[in-house]
């Protein structure tokens, strides 16, 4: 992790209850991270209500979608994978834009258990990578893609 990471990970200890400090850490973790599809959409954190699992029924309850709504789960290394990949010829705002990406991949999985991304809808996607917290609540980050 660089350094920021590490303080932000430091800022909210294993021990901490409160997940509102863990909302902040990932607040800060998000801050210009931009999601890009067909439109660059900005990362942000979210935070649910308590959970005995994460599921698709469970976010779209969560979220007031109709149980119906097509939803498509995806391994949560496979979404960051994309994410955080640094190719030979990207230039250094990629290059730190997949590094940050890294540190908030790595965050979430020190901080949440059942770690899944959910993709919401068709077209204009919202996008939950979420799992739960110490406290059992559903957290994580959110976003959208535009996929015509």
């Amino acid at each position: 992790m660089s350094r920021k990471s590490t303080k932000n990970a430091n800022f909210f200890s294993k021990e901490s209850k409160n997940t509102g400090e863990f909302f902040k850490v990932i607040e800060i973790a998000c801050k210009g991270l931009n999601y890009i599809s067909e439109t660059d959409a900005p990362v942000l954190p979210f935070a649910g209500e308590p959970a005995d699992t994460v599921t698709s029924n469970i976010i779209l309850r969560q979220l007031g979608r109709p149980a119906g709504e097509p939803v498509e789960e995806i391994e949560f290394d496979e979404f960051f994978g994309r994410l955080t990949l640094i190719r030979e010829w990207y230039g250094e705002p990629e290059r730190q834009m997949a590094e940050k990406f890294l540190e908030l991949q790595r965050l979430l999985e020190e901080f949440l258990n059942q770690r899944k991304v959910f993709r919401i809808g068709r077209i204009q996607v919202d996008i939950f990578a979420v799992g739960l917290d110490r406290d059992g609540r559903l957290m994580g980050v959110s976003t959208y893609a535009v996929e015509t």
